[in-house]
């Protein structure tokens, strides 16, 4: 290296630290000068530090605090007329046929389906989507007899139900009342019990959660974009462990805190299953860090943030070390994520060594 390009004037990147915080990019440049070499002077370079070129997957993430726990709560109210006599403890968990509550000592079971029980049933009643959900519930229970479930409601599900109404110590009668079952989507996990026994049975009873421990995370309107159903996230359970986690459900919400409504922020509430059970543990409730992917860049050659060289004419080059000889190759810079940034150009490729701050 000539004494003529000692003397030239280089800016470096050092300590450059790309900061990915809530959608924040920032980069520190300093500069350093090169000092000049006496003529003659046949002394090596002083040693550096350096890097490989390589090639590979980048992705820009951005952390959100979550809360591990069941899931959203909801509402469980009672249709049957009478007396509550009983109710389940927090964090029992339901199952298709088993006794949500009890009025009047007598049990009120739990059904799957979507469709809420609008009318009574009995046999000649018109058929409906709801005298299928009945028959589908009562097979799964083991009662059957009917054939396949259908809309009809036959002699044949009359005595099936009859089957089911005495096992379960109910009158006899061959129908069915709209308040004689809680209709729920699948099992649930009753976390809070509003009723108390002696009460009116047809009022809100308690609040359910899904059975399987989730991640709720709730985000500025304004970074909707980050969450996308269906989408992978990376978990870190305070307590637990590391997991991903799918997004299931991205839902508007009102906004937290004090102010009129119209002066709170309004926010998106993102629901998230843990796909590694075992990440959390035996906790039913902990803190968690979310890492939310804003972009990705796959097969792309990367260097340390450190490596770049911001030019006095402006742009970006690395400084390429090839056997103890230097020289500068011109980059374009892409993606700047996890201390790397992206680079290309047509003298850069995998596997080149560049000298580097970090």
């Amino acid at each position: 290296m000539s004494a003529r390009t000692n003397r030239r004037a280089r800016w470096f990147v050092t300590g450059a630290v790309v900061v990915v915080v809530l959608g924040t990019v920032a980069a520190v440049i300093l500069t350093r000068l090169g000092g000049e070499a006496a003529a003659g002077d046949k002394a090596p370079p002083p040693p550096v530090a350096t890097a490989t070129v390589t090639k590979g997957n980048l992705s820009e993430e951005e952390t959100a605090d979550g809360r591990l726990g069941y899931g959203a709560e909801r509402g469980v109210s009672g249709r049957k007329q009478g007396t509550v006599t009983g109710l389940p403890e927090v964090g029992a968990v339901l199952e298709r046929g088993k006794s949500v509550y009890t009025v009047d000592a007598k049990p009120v079971p739990l059904f799957y389906g979507t469709l809420p029980f609008y009318r009574d049933l009995a046999e000649g009643a018109e058929d409906g989507p709801d005298v299928k959900e009945l028959e589908e519930n009562l097979k799964a229970l083991g009662y059957g007899g009917f054939g396949k479930p259908d809309a009809k409601f036959t002699a044949a599900t009359a005595a099936a139900l009859k089957k089911w109404q005495k096992k379960n110590g109910l009158p006899e009668t061959g129908a069915f009342g709209s308040g004689d079952v809680i209709v729920q989507a699948g099992p649930v996990r009753v976390s809070k019990v509003d009723a108390q026994p002696g009460g009116p049975a047809g009022s809100e009873l308690m609040k359910v959660t899904d059975t399987t421990r989730a991640v709720t995370v709730q985000l500025d309107q304004e970074k909707q974009a980050l969450a996308t159903k269906g989408a992978k996230v990376g978990l870190e359970v305070s307590g637990g462990g590391s997991s991903t986690g799918t997004i299931t459900s991205v839902t508007s919400v009102p906004g937290e805190g004090e102010g009129t409504p119209g002066e709170k922020k309004p926010k998106v509430e993102v629901q998230i299953t843990v796909d590694d059970a075992a990440a959390a543990g035996q906790l039913d409730s902990a803190s968690v860090s979310v890492r939310f992917t804003k972009g990705k860049r796959d097969g792309v050659l990367t260097v340390p943030v450190g490596a770049l060289l911001a030019l006095a004419e402006g742009g970006y080059a690395l400084e390429v070390d090839e056997g103890g000889k230097r020289h500068l190759v011109p980059v374009q810079t892409g993606l700047f994520a996890e201390g790397k940034v992206e680079v290309s150009g047509a003298g850069v490729r995998e596997g080149m060594t560049v000298v580097t701050t970090s």
